[in-house]
């Protein structure tokens, strides 16, 4: 049984715990930007399906005899903008080449600063203090 945890997950000596909780927040703002980015290409391959199911309502609507209907849904919905001059992907893209980058350069700047470049100090003490030490299924690390 493996009862020490890895030396990427013990904080370097004289760092206070002000700088541990500190990297924990930044790298759980982090966590939550990278669920916005999912939520993002979530929004992107959604809507690009939303636009080609136009395409078959606008068919059977034709079918139905509602040509003008048809006309309009395809002439002021089918391919058009979400935002001012963007599809989706762009969205994507400006957010994943400013903020998302922007964010990420910074945190790892950040844990090689502070840290040496481990990550997860925060979580990887709180596993320390919250294991039963000494039992299977509590080990430090795998084998």
């Amino acid at each position: 049984m493996i009862e020490n945890p890895d030396a990427e997950h013990v904080r370097p000596a004289g760092m206070s715990d002000q700088t541990v909780a500190g990297l924990g927040k930044l790298s759980e703002a982090l966590e939550t930007v990278e669920r916005v980015r999912g939520h993002l290409y979530s929004m992107h391959q959604l809507t690009g399906k939303a636009d080609f199911l136009l395409d078959d309502a606008v068919e059977l609507l034709r079918a139905a005899g509602h040509h003008e209907l048809a006309d309009k849904i395809t002439t002021n919905l089918v391919g058009r903008n979400v935002i001012a001059g963007r599809w989706t992907f762009q969205v994507v893209e400006e957010y994943d080449d400013g903020y998302y980058a922007e964010f990420r350069q910074l945190e790892r700047l950040a844990r090689d600063t502070l840290a040496g470049g481990r990550r997860h100090l925060y979580e990887a003490e709180l596993k320390e203090q919250r294991r039963s030490h000494n039992r299977p299924g509590h080990e430090a690390r795998p084998a």
